[in-house]
């Protein structure tokens, strides 16, 4: 069998030696490409961990990148949150402020009040100060008030029994002198000169008047001296019993007398008597001449609303009016006093004691009296009587 010999790819033969050396090298390169693919494997597992690892690696940054997504909208959402916390607080640092302003004008206000408050202390104290020796000079003016009011109380009584004895012993001498001048009237008079007569008129006239001045003093005593017996009485019939008392005078005058109202109230009966006779005597006596005197007279019931009332009991309000001459309201606090007339004597007749003793009669009572007048428009009296005694 002829020995095989090496022949080239490219059919050129080639020596020994250089078959030697390229199998040397043929070796060496295959060892190197070993070694390459042995690195290549090497470098691919390491890329397939590297692979695995960049897999994870992505897979946590997804994660991350979630949760940033997560914290970024917490975040913002608690940016939001500070925003209107720091809205809010703005609010709040203005409504402190505005507090803060307020209370300094309330410290202010309060140093002021304190101020003004020690003032009124010590203008408290001031008075109370005066309040005593006030008080003090009250009490001493209460007891010399008692004194004189006991002083009084003698005087009056004393002065009341006097009038009482020395109108009753002035009646003897002038009804001595009433018989003599009825006397001369009846069997002297025609032997009179004219002027005897006139002077003889003037005595009777003179002597009627000190009758009349003395029944009004003997009645202005029994007001005060005859026993206070009150009664529950209706007003109205006193009314109609003094009109029918006086019912000559009111035909003569031709007046009309108006009556209204329906008031009772505990009273002393016979005082009432005489002071609506009074009163209605007064009304026809001031009457106008040319003029048909008009007297109303109206009771009612009223609570105080007069000034000097008592109490705020009932009352019973008594208005007695007439379109007479009247008086002038400057004379108002005459009216009732003593011996006073606002009118000529000569013109028309009285003693000037009618209207006081209707004022004792009213004080009897615990009431009050009034007068309200203009000239030649009348007169109106209201008189408020305590409907209880």
């Amino acid at each position: 069998m002829s020995e095989k010999k090496n022949i080239p790819p490219d059919g050129i033969a080639l020596p020994e030696k250089s078959k030697a050396n390229h199998n040397d090298e043929l070796l060496l390169v295959n060892k190197k490409l070993s070694q390459q693919i042995e690195e290549r494997k090497k470098r691919a597992a390491e890329l397939i961990i590297a692979n695995i690892e960049l897999a994870y690696q992505n897979k946590e940054k997804e994660n991350r990148a979630a949760e940033l997504v997560i914290a970024n909208a917490e975040l913002a959402f608690q940016n939001k949150e500070k925003e209107n916390r720091a809205a809010e607080l703005a609010i709040a640092n203005t409504e402190l402020a505005f507090q803060n302003k307020e209370k300094e004008n309330r410290a202010a206000e309060l140093v002021i009040a304190n101020t003004e408050l020690v003032f009124q202390n010590q203008e408290k104290e001031k008075r109370a100060a005066e309040l005593v020796i006030a008080n003090t000079e009250l009490t001493f003016q209460n007891q010399e008030k008692e004194k004189r009011a006991t002083e009084l109380i003698l005087t009056n009584n004393e002065l009341e029994a006097f009038t009482y004895i020395s109108s009753h012993h002035l009646q003897e001498p002038l009804r001595k002198i009433q018989v003599f001048t009825d006397r001369i009237s009846t069997d002297e008079f025609q032997n009179l000169t004219p002027k005897g007569k006139y002077y003889f008129e003037r005595i009777e006239v003179a002597a009627s008047h000190m009758q009349a001045l003395i029944n009004d003093l003997l009645t202005y005593s029994r007001t005060s001296v005859t026993e206070k017996k009150f009664e529950n009485f209706n007003i109205n019939d006193i009314i109609n019993t003094v009109v029918e008392d006086l019912k000559e005078e009111i035909i003569l005058k031709k007046a009309i007398i108006e009556v209204s109202g329906n008031c009772s109230a505990y009273i002393i009966p016979s005082q009432f008597h005489q002071l609506i006779c009074n009163l209605i005597s007064n009304s026809l006596k001031f009457s106008k001449q040319d003029e048909i005197p008009r007297i109303k007279i109206e009771s009612l019931y009223t609570k105080q609303k007069a000034k000097n009332l008592l109490s705020s009991s009932d009352y019973c309000h008594i208005i007695i009016s007439d379109n007479g001459i009247g008086f002038d309201q400057q004379f108002e606090g005459r009216v009732f006093e003593m011996f006073q007339q606002l009118h000529s004597r000569t013109k028309y007749k009285g003693t000037g004691i009618g209207l006081a003793i209707v004022k004792k009669i009213v004080e009897n009572h615990s009431g009050i009296i009034t007068a309200t007048g203009k000239l030649n428009q009348g007169a109106k009296f209201d008189i408020y009587i305590p409907v209880v005694s």
